[in-house]
């Protein structure tokens, strides 16, 4: 019999033709068995399919026993591939016997003295527990739950197609249509967020990033949380000791709830965490907006994951090993009655997609199953019906730095980043915003990187750092449209202004689309909302819109959203600066956007037939400090390109902004958090004539038992 590297060295192009298409499964078995260091394996997940699995047969084929090792791995991830494979591992792998090392041992608890209560009971067993190395490796056995022939071959497929799903973490300044960067892969970008047990203490009332900075700035001064990873979100509980069957984790838009599930279905998929489930089932509710007519659960996921639609009725007969993972309750537009009655559901039955999924979270449908939802805070979802409760919390410090080092290759350009936001109260504590941190680095690209050159506008950030939250965001805008939206025709040294100026159709069609769907809380939105608006979705990059393909009915389904509410806001924001053309425009509609006062008249068209919900007024608040912020940018000329003209009276318009400032401090009767945003919008503005005027009120402010956290302080 031949050697296994003798083997591996004839076989290596029939190998590598069947793992080429996706090594994923097993380069990540590879490292898991030490065959692969954990550098070895990152550095070939940058590498093509093909260079990255002949690079893993060099290695391996190196000694005999990691050739042994290849084989071994190769039969654990064989599913994962072709027939051909198959055959193949079933006729060369079986003589090829990897050794096994001795099982480690299992510890026997000393006995504790017993009391004179204790010596009464006669019981003669011992106690024993299990090492942390026993543990781990017993996670790491195959799962006993239901294992049914007739299910091997779809669940292997809807794994593979899990997989390629969610193996990159999407990269919006890439664009579509172009390869996945390297960088991008999830085992290479993701870090871990910090998840906690949820309380009632916080008011949900305010908005959710002032709600979530304050939660978070209390956490930090009592330290009382424990950090719960995602694949164990479903483990045993406290005195229970029974795993939850329905788990909510809420936290803010961009805190990383949706990267955080992905990341939990890839590890599932891939075959190394949650192996108790035998299939889990990933729906996003945007997608699930798509859906009309009544429908079976049956029938929603035989339409979601057709190469399970013969599965399903045997899946459902042990649905103890299934998951659903619920993504984005949030964006859920239908209504959701969680006081109807009970009714007596099971998968065939026909209703709406709002009942089927009332049903599905409160248990009424597969009370067996388990159901992980994510949501963001104001977004109602009883904690009577879950099991257990927790918050995405986001980065820490290291979390930050960690992140700033994965986003780029170059050490010393991650170093300078790093230190400017380290340095920059603002953006430091926006930094533990994943969302956040991925646009300040994008941002921060363009002015660290190795060998810039001060040209034109694009001048050294550390001779003109953004100090706000809007610049930070423009910067960002301002990079995006400069590679992406203009397609590589205004090159590296081309003036600011001429930049804008070639982007400005459609920067205001984008910014029309956003204000006035804003106004009227839509995020989602078709092909025919996008071109009443002059905007061809051929024509966007996903730096601003992703399409969505939803494959619930016949037909090819499209769906847009801006890929963030912060970027709609600041695109709306954006718009209303270049469309606001006097000093009265500017107060008359900060009048509306803060209190709802409608002016009687105006010449501003985007004040006039404006629908505007005075329930969810607190929603524009990061919309306000956006315009403030651009409002300064275009006093300052940074908007020449966009707008024609300069504004009438310009010169006088931080002093007569610094005075209605004045006015609302001293004449309204302002609740904290109202207070609180009209200093956001100051800091925003950042201009001395209007601070100086406003400020001999705002020392007066009474903002006693309310929590701050440091962004507040600076503001």
């Amino acid at each position: 019999m031949d050697s296994a590297q003798q083997l591996l060295r004839s076989q290596r192009d029939l190998l590598l033709n069947w793992t080429l298409d996706h090594p994923a499964p097993l380069l990540r078995w590879l490292r898991d068995a030490e065959v692969l260091s954990s550098a070895h394996y990152l550095s070939l997940l940058e590498r093509s399919p093909s260079n990255a699995v002949a690079q893993a047969l060099e290695m391996v084929c190196a000694t005999e026993e990691s050739s042994l090792e290849f084989l071994q791995v190769l039969r654990e991830v064989q599913d994962y591939y072709c027939r051909d494979l198959q055959v193949w591992v079933e006729r060369h792998c079986k003589d090829y016997v990897v050794s096994k090392p001795v099982p480690a041992p299992v510890k026997v608890k000393e006995k504790k003295p017993k009391g004179p209560i204790a010596k009464l009971f006669k019981g003669k067993n011992k106690r024993f527990t299990v090492t942390p190395e026993v543990k781990a490796k017993e996670e790491l056995k195959p799962s006993r739950s239901v294992k049914l022939a007739n299910v091997r071959v779809p669940i292997s497929a809807h794994k593979t197609t899990l997989l390629k799903r969610t193996e990159q973490l999407k990269c919006y300044s890439e664009g579509e249509g172009v390869a996945s960067n390297s960088a991008s892969h999830i085992e290479i970008r993701y870090t871990d967020l910090f998840v906690t047990e949820d309380d009632d203490l916080v008011d949900s009332s305010q908005h959710e990033y002032f709600d979530l900075a304050s939660r978070r700035a209390r956490i930090y001064v009592h330290q009382a949380c424990q950090r719960i990873r995602p694949c164990h979100l479903l483990g045993p509980q406290g005195t229970s000791g029974r795993p939850p069957k329905r788990v909510k984790v809420k936290g803010i838009a961009g805190i990383g709830k949706s990267v955080a599930v992905q990341r939990l279905v890839y590890e599932w998929a891939i075959g190394k965490n949650m192996r108790e489930f035998t299939c889990i089932f990933d729906l996003r509710f945007r997608e699930l907006n798509l859906i009309e007519d009544p429908l079976s659960l049956l029938e929603l996921l035989g339409d979601r994951f057709r190469y399970l639609k013969e599965a399903l009725p045997d899946l459902f007969t042990s649905p103890s090993s299934l998951l659903f993972v619920l993504d984005g309750l949030d964006e859920f537009k239908f209504p959701l009655d969680w006081n109807s009655p009970d009714k007596n559901i099971d998968v065939r039955s026909k209703v709406p997609v709002s009942k089927l999924m009332v049903a599905l979270i409160k248990g009424n449908l597969l009370p067996e199953a388990s159901v992980i939802l994510t949501t963001r805070p104001a977004t109602e979802a009883p904690k009577r019906f879950f099991q257990r409760c927790c918050v995405v919390l986001g980065f820490e410090e290291d979390q930050v730095k960690e992140y700033t080092n994965k986003f780029y290759k170059d050490r010393k350009v991650a170093e300078k980043v790093y230190d400017y936001i380290l340095n920059n109260d603002n953006l430091f504590v926006l930094s533990f915003i994943p969302l956040y941190c991925y646009i300040i680095c994008t941002a921060m690209a363009e002015f660290f990187a190795s060998g810039n050159e001060d040209v034109g506008d694009s001048k050294s950030l550390e001779l003109s750092p953004p100090r706000t939250v809007s610049e930070v965001y423009f910067c960002y805008l301002f990079t995006a449209v400069k590679h992406h939206a203009l397609r590589g025709s205004a090159g590296r040294s081309t003036p600011r202004s001429e930049v804008l100026a070639l982007a400005k159709q459609q920067l205001t069609n984008l910014g029309k689309l956003a204000y006035e769907n804003l106004l009227r809380k839509k995020i989602m939105f078709d092909r025919a909302d996008l071109e009443n608006y002059g905007v061809t979705p051929a024509d966007l990059q996903s730096t601003f819109l992703c399409h969505i393909l939803q494959p619930l009915k016949e037909e090819t389904v499209e769906m847009f959203s801006f890929f963030h509410l912060t970027v709609q806001e600041h695109l709306a924001a954006l718009y209303c600066t270049i469309n606001l053309f006097s000093q009265e425009e500017i107060i008359q509609a900060l009048d509306f956007w803060c209190f709802g006062l409608r002016p009687p008249s105006s010449t501003a068209s985007l004040l006039q037939n404006t629908h505007l919900n005075m329930d969810k007024q607190e929603s524009l608040q990061m919309f306000t400090r956006f315009f403030m912020g651009m409002l300064r940018a275009r006093l300052a000329g940074q908007l020449d390109g966009l707008v024609l003209s300069p504004m009438e009276r310009g010169d006088g318009i931080p002093a007569r902004l610094g005075f209605w400032f004045q006015d609302q401090f001293r004449g309204r009767n302002l609740k904290n958090q109202a207070a609180l945003n009209l200093l956001h919008c100051l800091m925003e503005f950042h201009m001395k004539e209007a601070t100086s005027i406003a400020a001999p009120e705002i020392k007066k402010l009474n903002l006693f038992k309310m929590k701050l956290s440091v962004v507040d302080c600076a503001a």
